[in-house]
C-alpha cells in the first residue's frame, strides 16, 4: 500500500482544527444571543444566531433559535405598536413598526401599521383644513376635505362630528362643487326676458363663464325673481324652469345644454366608487342602488365583499350614503342559560323469593336412554328413575334513595335573527339493516341525540327588548329491543317544549314543569298465603320504583350592541327627480339670535368659555378650575364652568361638588365639550342632592382619551339669598385614564363668589 504523505496528513489536521474552531464559535455565538435576547436586545441577539447559522448551516438548533426570536420578537412589537397607534402615540408606533421590518423585513402587518399612521396624518391634516373651511362658512370645500377620510375611514370619529357638524349648519342637500364666485349673493329681477340677456347679468354679477350648446335658444323668454339669493341658485332655477342642464368645464366655467338623454349621454361626466363593505352583503347593497338608482353599472366582487359602481356625482353621493345605512355592525345578543335537571329515585325490594315450578327429568339409566326415551320406558318409571328438580329460594333486601341534580349554564353570543344550538347528551348509534332480493345484507349506521336539545333564535328590537323563540327538547333511552336478525334498537322517552319569548335586556325568564312521574309495584308471591298483610312478605317480594324528574330552564338576554338609528341626513335627504339626481343648492341657516335676558332677574351667560392660560396639570395628573363672575345679586343667575387639562388621555371622569343650598339654587347642569375631544363619543350623567351636592360622571367611548384644555360642565346657579362668600367646591375627582389607569388629579381651592 501507498504510504500516506506528510503534506496530506498535515493538511486533515488543519481542516479538522478549522471545523472544531468554527463549532466552537458557533456555540459561543449562541450562548451571546441568548443572553441578548434575555435582555431585551433582540436585534444583537437575532445577528448572532445568525452568525451561528451561518458557521454551522446544518444545525437544527440554531435555525430554529433564528424563526422562534424572529417570530416572538416580531408578534411582540406589532402588538405594542398596535396599542400605541390606538392611544394616539404615533411617533412611539412608527418606531416600533420600523423596529419589526428591522428584525422581519418581509412582514407585511408591519407595513400596513406604517401606511395606517401615514394615512392618518393625512386625515388629520384633511380634518384641520376642513374645520378651518367650515369656520369660514365655506361649505363645498369643507365637504371636499372631508370626502377622502371618510371613504378611506368610514369610522373616523373626527370625520363622522365634522359631518354632523355640516349637516347642522346647511340643508341636507348634495352641493355643487363651484368657484367662491359662486355663492355670491344675488337679487334679480326679470320678465319676459332672453336667456342670453339672464346669463349675462348673472356673469357680469359673478365673473362666472358660460358656454351654451347649439340646441340652446338662448333667445326663449323666461321670468325671474329672486331676492336675496346666490349665484348658484339663480343658475339652477333659471335651468330647471327652462328644462336645461348645466356641465363644469371648471372652476369658472359651465357649458349649458339641453336636459334631454341624448345630451345627458354626451356631456354628464360620470364617476367609478369603490365600497368595501365591512358588516353588509354586497349582493344585497347591490340590489339596493339598482333598484333606488337605476344603475346598471354595478359589479359585485363577493370574495372581496366589495362593489363597484359607475355613475354620475349626484348619483354617487347618493350611494353614499345608502351604503352607510346599510354597512353597519348587526345586532348580537349573550343569552345566558340556566338548565337544571332534578331526579328523585326511591327504590324498596324486600321480601323471599319463593321457587315457582317443579320440574321432572328421567335419569338416563339402562335401558335404552342414550338413544332417547320411548313410550314403552314410561312402564318402568319409579322414584329411582325419576329426578327432580327445584328453583332456589333468594332473600331479597334492599332500599335506594338517590337525588340527582345535573346543571349545565352555556352562554351562547349570537347575532339578530341567527339560530343557536346546544346539545348536552350522547349520540346513541342506530343500526339499521337492509336486505336485497339476492341475499345481499348490508347495514347502515344512524346517530340519534339523546339528552338536553336547545334550540333559540333571538330577534332584537330598538327598545331593548329581544324576542326568543325557544325550542327544548329532553329525551333518553327507556329500553333497548332487539330483532329477529339480532339487530339492537332503541326505545327513546321524549319531552318537548317551544315558546317565544320577549324580554328586557338583563330580564330573566324561568321555564318549569316538563315532569316526568313514574311510580311502578311489582310482586312475586306464594297464592293465598302471600296476600296475607303481614305474614304474606314471608311467602313472597315486592318492588316499589318511583322515580321523578324535573326540567327546569331559565333564560337571560344581555345586549352587546343594539340596532343603531341612522343619523337624520343619512335617514331623510334629497335625491333630486325622476330625471336628474341633481337637487337644489344648499342655503346656509342663519343661527337664531340669543335671547335678550331680562336685566332686574338674569344676567347673560357666555356661551364658550375661554380656557385660562394658566391651566397646567401637575406632572403625571389632572388638573381642574372654575370660571364665572364673582359677583351678582340676588334673583339673579349665573353659569359656572368647569374647566379641565391633562397630560395624559382620559376616558372616564367621575366627580362629587358641594356648593352652599342656603345662597345658591342650581338650576340645571349640562355637559362640556372635554370628552369629546377629537370627535369622540361620550355618555355624561349628572344628579343633584337636596343636602347640597351634585354628582358627575362622564365616560368616553373608544380606545383614546381627551387631554386638551376643555370644559366639563357647565352649572347654571341661581342666587337665592345674599353671602359674602357663597362657596362651590369639588369635594372628589377621580379621572380614569387609558387601560382603566387611575390619574392623580388636583382638586384646587373652593370657587367663592359675593351675593349682594
Amino acid at each position: 500500500m501507498p504510504r500516506r504523505t506528510p503534506a496530506v496528513s498535515l493538511l486533515a489536521l488543519l481542516v479538522t482544527g478549522v471545523l472544531l474552531l468554527s463549532g466552537c464559535a458557533a456555540r459561543m455565538a449562541y450562548r451571546d444571543g441568548k443572553a441578548l435576547v434575555a435582555s431585551d436586545q433582540v436585534e444583537l441577539g437575532l445577528d448572532k444566531f445568525q452568525q451561528a447559522l451561518a458557521q454551522d448551516p446544518g444545525n437544527p438548533e440554531y435555525r430554529q433559535a433564528v424563526l422562534q426570536t424572529r417570530e416572538r420578537a416580531a408578534y411582540t412589537y406589532l402588538e405594542l405598536a398596535d396599542r400605541q397607534a390606538a392611544a394616539g402615540r404615533k411617533p412611539e408606533a412608527d418606531k416600533l413598526y420600523q423596529r419589526v421590518l428591522a428584525i422581519d423585513p418581509a412582514n407585511e402587518r408591519a407595513r400596513t401599521g406604517l401606511r395606517t399612521l401615514d394615512m392618518q396624518a393625512r386625515h388629520a391634516q384633511a380634518l384641520t383644513e376642513a374645520r378651518a373651511a367650515l369656520d369660514k362658512k365655506d361649505i363645498a370645500t369643507a365637504r371636499a376635505r372631508l370626502r377622502p377620510v371618510l371613504n378611506e375611514d368610514p369610522a373616523n370619529a373626527g370625520a363622522l362630528a365634522l359631518q354632523q357638524a355640516i349637516a347642522d349648519l346647511v340643508q341636507p342637500a348634495p352641493v355643487t362643487a363651484l368657484s367662491k364666485a359662486y355663492q355670491k349673493p344675488i337679487s334679480i329681477e326679470f320678465k319676459d326676458v332672453s336667456l342670453k340677456q339672464v346669463f349675462e347679468v348673472i356673469a357680469r354679477t359673478s365673473g362666472l363663464n358660460f358656454l351654451f350648446d347649439k340646441d340652446v335658444r338662448t333667445d326663449q323668454k323666461t321670468s325671474i325673481f329672486l331676492k336675496n339669493s346666490t349665484i348658484e341658485s339663480a343658475v339652477h332655477f333659471t335651468l330647471l324652469t327652462n328644462q336645461l342642464e348645466q356641465h363644469v368645464l371648471d372652476a369658472n366655467t359651465i357649458l349649458i345644454y339641453p336636459n334631454t338623454a341624448a345630451k345627458q349621454r354626451d356631456y354628464q361626466e360620470l364617476m367609478v366608487r369603490t365600497f368595501f363593505l365591512t358588516n353588509a352583503d354586497a349582493k344585497v347593497v347591490a340590489n339596493t342602488l339598482k333598484t333606488i338608482l337605476k344603475s346598471r353599472d354595478i359589479v359585485v366582487d363577493e370574495k372581496l365583499n366589495m362593489l363597484i359602481l359607475r355613475d354620475n356625482p349626484e348619483a354617487i353621493r347618493i350611494a353614499e350614503k345608502l351604503v352607510a345605512l346599510h354597512d353597519v355592525a348587526e345586532p348580537e345578543v349573550m343569552l345566558e342559560v340556566e338548565i337544571l335537571e332534578v331526579k328523585r329515585t326511591r327504590l324498596l325490594e324486600l321480601g323471599i323469593q319463593w321457587p315457582n315450578s317443579l320440574s321432572l327429568t328421567p335419569l338416563p339409566l339402562g335401558g335404552s336412554f342414550g338413544g332417547g326415551l320411548t313410550l314403552q320406558d314410561l312402564r318402568n318409571q319409579n322414584s329411582n328413575t325419576l329426578g327432580a328438580g327445584i328453583g332456589p329460594v333468594t332473600l331479597k333486601a334492599r332500599k335506594e334513595d338517590a337525588d340527582a341534580k345535573l346543571l349545565a349554564n352555556p352562554r351562547i353570543r349570537t347575532r339578530n335573527r341567527e339560530k343557536a344550538r346546544i346539545l348536552i347528551g350522547e349520540r346513541v348509534p342506530n343500526i339499521t339493516t337492509t336486505a336485497t332480493s339476492t341475499g345481499f345484507v348490508s347495514e347502515s349506521i344512524n346517530y340519534v341525540d339523546v339528552g338536553l336539545t336547545l334550540n333559540v333564535e333571538p330577534t332584537i328590537y330598538l327598545d331593548n327588548d329581544v324576542a326568543i323563540k325557544v325550542q327544548m327538547e329532553v329525551s333518553n333511552i327507556v329500553s333497548q329491543l332487539r330483532t329477529q336478525s339480532g339487530t339492537v334498537a332503541y326505545q327513546i322517552g321524549t319531552r318537548t317544549a317551544s315558546t317565544v319569548l320577549r324580554l328586557k335586556d338583563g330580564e330573566t325568564q324561568v321555564l318549569a314543569g316538563l315532569i316526568n312521574d313514574e311510580d311502578r309495584r311489582s310482586g312475586n308471591k306464594v297464592p293465598g298465603i302471600g296476600e296475607l298483610p303481614i305474614l304474606g312478605r314471608l311467602f313472597g317480594s315486592g318492588v316499589d320504583d318511583s322515580q321523578k324528574t324535573e326540567i327546569v330552564l331559565s333564560i337571560t338576554p344581555h345586549l352587546i350592541r343594539n340596532i343603531q338609528r341612522p343619523d337624520a341626513a343619512l335617514a331623510e335627504f334629497r335625491s333630486g327627480t325622476d330625471n336628474s339626481f341633481r337637487s337644489r343648492p344648499d342655503s346656509i341657516i342663519a343661527p337664531s339670535p340669543a335671547p335678550v335676558a331680562n336685566a332686574r332677574t338674569t344676567q347673560a351667560v357666555p356661551a364658550v368659555p375661554a380656557v385660562p392660560a394658566d391651566l397646567v396639570p401637575p406632572a403625571g395628573g389632572v388638573q381642574v378650575q372654575w370660571q364665572g363672575p364673582t359677583e351678582l345679586k340676588v334673583g339673579e343667575t349665573f353659569a359656572l364652568q368647569l374647566l379641565m387639562q391633562s397630560d395624559q388621555p382620559v376616558t372616564s371622569l367621575p366627580m362629587a361638588l358641594s356648593y352652599d343650598s342656603a345662597a345658591l339654587q342650581v338650576i340645571s347642569v349640562g355637559e362640556g365639550g372635554f370628552l369629546k375631544q377629537g370627535g369622540g363619543q361620550a355618555t355624561f350623567t349628572s344628579r343633584i342632592d337636596a343636602g347640597g351636592q351634585i354628582l358627575l360622571s362622564g365616560t368616553r367611548s373608544g380606545e383614546s382619551g381627551a387631554s386638551a384644555p376643555g370644559e366639563v360642565a357647565t352649572i347654571t346657579f341661581k342666587a337665592l339669598a345674599a353671602s359674602p362668600a357663597a362657596r362651590v367646591q369639588l369635594l372628589t375627582s377621580a379621572p380614569v385614564g387609558l387601560a382603566g389607569k387611575a390619574l392623580p388629579a388636583a382638586v384646587g381651592p373652593a370657587f367663592q363668589v359675593l351675593v349682594k
